[in-house]
């Protein structure tokens, strides 16, 4: 990774490529791409090239007929899958109008916007992501079952895991592209993987986050599989989450990890509906592990919040609510803000809860503040919040919850 354009350009030429597609997302972080052919890429890097925005979801027809992408070299990938000869690469864009001016419902510029301005307070972020997915069975006609592709349980081995070998293949892949994993196993879900990745910084994360996705899909498809990312595929067994994990440094050399914390917890609430953006997501929150209430720990698992044991230093925060449905871009520009918030508030830490709060009769006494328990009230607090309306512009928030 971190081409030039003339690198790309070289690289191209040199390597038998014959298509380019320029990825970008929806505002829900749904994965979309226009392939163009070797001949267009210098007007794609000198002009963009323009798409329909009134046919993407939550784009609006009001955007205009025409919105450029913007491809960022610097994220060029071979995509391994397709063909030695006539080779795809992919690269991700930024969107702007034909004027060139941002558009402001591009999550990837909002994330990139936030990074510059956490540079600017002194304070360079590492994100890392750990998400959760169910393989299934498909049918005769290639459409996905509710049967587990197998039933072992949480970091079993073969032949119990089935999934060994497709986790390996994902992992291989992902090498190949650039993207370095960190672990991966079989969860406690019968059919339920999770692979977790390296951090990185914030727009790298987020884009690592998208193209783990199709990998997974892509490599899952050709084994005759499904994988499914939503948040709770059965109702008797642990949900999908996605778990995020923040770390910064402060130029000042303080340390960071009591305002992360600060941070996430004061916003938790009113964030909920962009880490949770489905009726689907509150099925999960406060069962099995997933957290129901704003609370920390240094190790429960129970916890919204959880500061593990450091390793040679490497201190962070993990975020347990969101789930794999979230778009990484909103998820980590909201949890930058939220963090900056944190440091320059100087909040005092409650006292870390090291109990699981999911057991019966657990809270009873205790004051804390529940996350919401439906996406209506998830909404109506990202609605009401001041902090919400501060970072995200009001047309997103229109696109994304439907005009109030």
């Amino acid at each position: 990774m971190g081409y030039t354009i003339d690198e790309v350009m070289q690289y191209v030429a040199e390597e038998d490529v014959k298509f380019i597609r320029l990825a970008f997302c929806d505002i829900f972080g749904k994965p979309m791409n226009i392939s163009i052919m070797p001949t267009e890429l210098e007007r794609a890097f000198l002009h963009g090239i323009a798409f329909d925005a009134s046919a993407v979801r939550g784009f609006g027809e009001e955007s205009g007929s025409d919105l450029i992408l913007c491809p960022d070299p610097s994220t060029l990938a071979l995509l391994p899958w397709r063909p030695e000869h006539g080779r795809v690469v992919r690269m991700y864009c930024n969107i702007t109008y034909p004027d060139g001016s941002p558009f402001e419902l591009d999550t990837r510029s909002l994330l990139a916007a936030a990074d510059e301005k956490a540079k600017a307070a002194g304070y360079s972020f590492k994100f890392g992501t750990e998400y959760e997915f169910y393989l299934f069975k498909t049918d005769e006609h290639g459409l996905p079952t509710r049967e587990p592709y197998d039933r072992a349980g949480y970091m079993d081995i073969a032949p119990e895991d089935k999934g060994e070998n497709i986790r390996r293949e994902i992992c291989l892949t992902l090498e190949q592209m650039g993207i370095i994993p960190e672990s991966s196993h079989h969860e406690e879900g019968p059919g339920q993987n999770t692979i977790a990745f390296r951090y990185s910084d914030p727009l790298s994360a987020a884009d690592n986050a998208i193209t783990f996705k199709s990998v997974v899909r892509t490599i899952t498809a050709r084994s005759g599989l499904f994988a499914d990312f939503s948040p709770k595929p059965l109702d008797d067994a642990p949900g999908n989450a996605l778990h995020v994990h923040i770390s910064a440094t402060a130029d000042d050399s303080r340390d960071c990890i009591p305002g992360i914390v600060a941070g996430v917890l004061t916003r938790a609430r009113e964030l909920t509906a962009f880490f949770n953006p489905s009726e689907e997501s509150y099925k999960r929150l406060g069962k099995m592990k997933a957290p129901a209430y704003v609370s920390w720990s240094h190790g429960n698992r129970s916890q919204l919040v959880r500061v593990p044991v450091a390793q040679w230093g490497n201190r962070r925060v993990e975020l347990r609510s969101p789930d794999p449905l979230a778009n990484p871009y909103l998820i980590i520009l909201l949890l930058i803000y939220a963090c900056l918030e944190g440091f320059e508030s100087g909040a005092m830490l409650p006292e870390p809860i090291n109990i699981d709060l999911n057991a019966s009769g657990a809270v009873e006494g205790m004051c804390l503040q529940q996350l919401p328990k439906t996406y209506q009230d998830a909404k109506k607090l990202a609605l009401e919040s001041d902090f919400v309306r501060a970072h995200l512009p009001k047309r997103l928030l229109d696109s994304f919850f439907g005009k109030q």
